[in-house]
C-alpha cells in the first residue's frame, strides 16, 4: 500500500497485452521515479482472455505503486479509461495505451507543460510508426474532420497519451468511443489545452485492436459531439434554425390555400399538411425555449455552487 497520497496517477487500459505488461510497467516506473513525485499506476484489464490480468496482479503484489482493476468482459477503451479516472487519487491524471506505442519518458515533459497553466496537455504523434493504409491515412482524415467539426485546433485527437488536471475531468461522463473527443467536450467548460510532440513506437507484441471497421463508430460519435457542442450554449438559436424549414413549407401551403382556392378548394390534404408543418415549427421553437431555460437554470446553479464553495474556502 502507498504511504501517502499520490500526486500523479497513470491510467493504462489493457486488453490482451500479456507480453507487454511487465516491460510497460518497468518503463512507466523508470520514467516516474526520476520526477521524485509520489505516483500510482492503474492498470485496467478490459476483459483480457490471455494472461494479462494474472501478470498485472503479480506485479501489483510486488510493487506499492501499482493498482489493478478487472473488467469481467471487454467493454472498450473509453469505459476502461473512465474506471481508472474514477478511482485515481492523484491531482494530475495521465492516460496512455498499453501496447507500448506511447513512450512513458514523455510523461515528465507533459506534466511540466501542464504546470505552465494548462488544464489538459495532448500528445501529438508527429512521427507515427503505424501502417499507412489501415492506420495513418484514416487517422489523418479523421483528425481533419474532427478539427473542422469541433473547432478544436488539435493535430491528433486519437493519441491516448494525455495529461489532465484531475478536477477538470473527474466529473465528466464519457461513453462509446468518446475518449478521443475529450478535448472537444472539455472545451465547453473553457479548459486551457496545449499540444506537444511525443514519441511513438511501432507495436512490438500482439496485434492492433483497431482497424478500418472503427470508422463508422467515429463518425457516429462525431455526430453526437457536434450536436452537444452546437446545443451546449443558447440552444434556442439552433432549434429556431431547424424550425425555419417547416414554417416555410407551411406558409407555402397557406399561400396556395389563399391564392389558389379554385385548385385547392376542398383539398383537405393540403390544409392538413399546412397545419402539421406549422405545428412542427411551433414544437421545435418550444423545445428551444425549454432547452434555453434548462441551460439558464443549470448555469445559475453552477455559478451559485461555485460562489458558495469560494466563500467557504475563504472562511
Amino acid at each position: 500500500m502507498m504511504t501517502s497520497s499520490p500526486e500523479i496517477s497513470i491510467i493504462v487500459p489493457l486488453f490482451n497485452e500479456e507480453e507487454s505488461v511487465d516491460i510497460l510497467f518497468q518503463k512507466i516506473k523508470a520514467a516516474l521515479d526520476i520526477t521524485k513525485k509520489e505516483y500510482e499506476i492503474i492498470f485496467v484489464d478490459d476483459g483480457s482472455v490471455d494472461g494479462t490480468l494474472s501478470k498485472a496482479e503479480a506485479l501489483a503484489k510486488r510493487n506499492r505503486h501499482l493498482r489493478v482493476i478487472e473488467f469481467r468482459k471487454n467493454y472498450g477503451q473509453t469505459p476502461a479509461v473512465a474506471a481508472g479516472v474514477d478511482i485515481a487519487r492523484g491531482n494530475i491524471l495521465v492516460t496512455m495505451d498499453g501496447d507500448m506505442q506511447n513512450d512513458p519518458q514523455d510523461i515528465p515533459m507533459m506534466v511540466d507543460k501542464l504546470s505552465e497553466g494548462f488544464d489538459l496537455v495532448v500528445g501529438w504523434r508527429h512521427k507515427r510508426q503505424d501502417k499507412l493504409i489501415t492506420r495513418k491515412i484514416p487517422s489523418i482524415i479523421a483528425n481533419r474532420l474532427i478539427g473542422y467539426v469541433t473547432g478544436i485546433p488539435i493535430k491528433v485527437n486519437g493519441c491516448s497519451l494525455k495529461v489532465y488536471r484531475a478536477d477538470v475531468v473527474k466529473n465528466s461522463h464519457f461513453y462509446n468511443e468518446m475518449h478521443r473527443f475529450i478535448p472537444a467536450l472539455l472545451s465547453l467548460s473553457g479548459v486551457r489545452i496545449a499540444e506537444v510532440k511525443v514519441r511513438h513506437h511501432a507495436r512490438q507484441f500482439g496485434q492492433s485492436k483497431y482497424g478500418l471497421s472503427r470508422i463508422y463508430k467515429v463518425l457516429l460519435d462525431l455526430l453526437t459531439i457536434k450536436t452537444i457542442l452546437s446545443l451546449g450554449q443558447h440552444p434556442i438559436r439552433w432549434f429556431v434554425k431547424i424550425a425555419v424549414a417547416p414554417f416555410f413549407i407551411s406558409f407555402i401551403f397557406l399561400f396556395l390555400i389563399l391564392t389558389q382556392s379554385e385548385i385547392v378548394n376542398g383539398n383537405i390534404i393540403i390544409s392538413t399538411l399546412a397545419i402539421l408543418f406549422f405545428s412542427l415549427g411551433v414544437f421545435l421553437v418550444s423545445l428551444g425555449i425549454i432547452s434555453e431555460l434548462n441551460y439558464f437554470v443549470g448555469s445559475y446553479i453552477i455559478q451559485d455552487a461555485t460562489s458558495l464553495s469560494v466563500k467557504r474556502n475563504q472562511t
